[in-house]
């Protein structure tokens, strides 16, 4: 999802602490306590909603926490359960509201029962730990096919990877990555695609991290492009470091397989992030430019909003991730208006398949997954009958 610039960071510490501050007042100051108990459980739990801002302070930034993976874990487990608290409350009080403007004593009284939001707190913290979890979670792989119009004869049943999303860190370590790159292999894909967001830090802070995905397999290589994480710190050494991984780094740029006479156009773009960094803003017809009109061409791009351009621009399947699917459930409908409209799956767009994926890892300022589980994808490539012309009978213009 979006990256921790300036504007954003200080919009995150505003809203943690006023979730903070919020979440004190219904949650400890009803309670029959000394007024410092009250204060000093206040001032731990704001500390807690706007821990990522204390820590980028005094270790690392707001992309890349520089503390203890369990630190990170603990942090963001306590923080995340604010964030679920305070939205309990909000529908606590708006109940309270609703049942005393319609003169409902037995729900007013119910909804003032002084055990409802310690036990709120509890659920909230229970909830929080298992999200957190599963953030940290190697994910499983999934399998879709995608059926395209005048795909080569010589690609039908092409396995194509797609990992996004990675986000090694202090919280996804080295060990992590190295476990996603086994998955991935297992899967004896023909060609593996990476779409933004590997890292989180700098290359001296993880090279560690990092270093596992070098040890990604595919017949036809791999070939990568920029998120806006990548962004944060240090874009060239990080471009540089990839490449050094024998990695293909497309940036508006494009290639191609081969099997025999046949082709496939891979074409990757940058991110608007680069805007910030006076770095070559995402082109997408600088991307195309040269590419053989005869063969299909599948796009990465690592934000899914641009996909109506890429359809008409005669692209086939674009495959992106920052979305993270939304992370928990109910969330996602906030993220996919960010995203024009696409947060999590399969989608058919003008006649061009989009797949957003759920993404293999999460950002450390906010590793939670709810009912929204990662994923490694695995393509399989199918000629479309001409029947259909060209559709997908699979894509329902829904996220799967």
């Amino acid at each position: 999802m979006a990256g921790p610039t300036f504007w954003n960071a200080a919009v995150l510490s505003t809203i943690g602490l006023l979730m903070g501050l919020y979440v004190a007042w219904r949650l400890f100051w009803p309670l029959r306590l000394p007024v410092w108990a009250k204060a000093l459980l206040s001032l731990l739990l704001v500390g807690l909603a706007v821990q990522l801002r204390i820590v980028a302070t005094f270790w690392g930034t707001m992309a890349s926490p520089e503390i203890p993976k369990m630190a990170i874990a603990v942090l963001a487990t306590g923080s995340t359960a604010v964030l679920l608290l305070a939205l309990a409350m909000l529908l606590f009080d708006a109940g309270l509201l609703a049942a005393r403007a319609l003169r409902l004593p037995g729900a007013v009284s119910a909804l003032r029962t002084p055990l409802l939001r310690p036990l709120a707190a509890g659920v909230a913290l229970l909830l929080s730990a298992y999200g957190v979890s599963q953030g940290m979670a190697v994910p499983k792989p999934r399998q879709v096919e995608v059926a395209i119009k005048d795909l080569p004869a010589a690609f039908d049943g092409y396995r194509m990877l797609q990992l996004t999303d990675i986000h090694a860190s202090r919280l996804l370590t080295g060990d992590w990555v190295r476990q996603v790159v086994a998955e991935s292999n297992a899967l004896k894909p023909d060609l593996i695609v990476i779409t933004g967001d590997l890292i989180d830090g700098t290359v001296d802070a993880r090279r560690d991290d990092f270093r596992p995905l070098g040890d990604l397999q595919a017949p036809d290589g791999v070939i990568a492009i920029t998120g806006n994480h990548e962004y944060y710190a240090q874009y060239s050494d990080w471009m540089q470091a990839f490449r050094a991984l024998h990695m293909q780094v497309l940036e508006n740029s494009h290639t191609q397989v081969r099997r025999g006479d046949a082709a496939l156009t891979i074409a990757g773009v940058t991110d608007p992030m680069a805007a910030r960094y006076g770095l070559p803003l995402p082109d997408l017809q600088a991307a195309l430019a040269g590419a053989d009109p005869a063969a299909p061409v599948i796009l990465l791009d690592h934000r899914p909003r641009n996909a109506a351009d890429a359809a008409a621009r005669g692209v086939k399947l674009q495959l992106s991730g920052h979305t993270h699917g939304g992370q928990i459930v109910g969330m996602d409908q906030l993220v996919k208006r960010a995203n024009g409209g696409f947060v999590s799956g399969r989608y058919e767009v003008d006649g061009m398949t989009l797949y957003v994926s759920n993404g293999a890892g999460l950002w450390a300022g906010f590793p939670a997954r709810i009912s929204v589980p990662s994923e490694i994808t695995l393509f399989t490539l199918r000629r479309a009958p001409r029947t259909l012309m060209g559709s997908d009978p699979f894509a329902t213009g829904k996220g799967l």
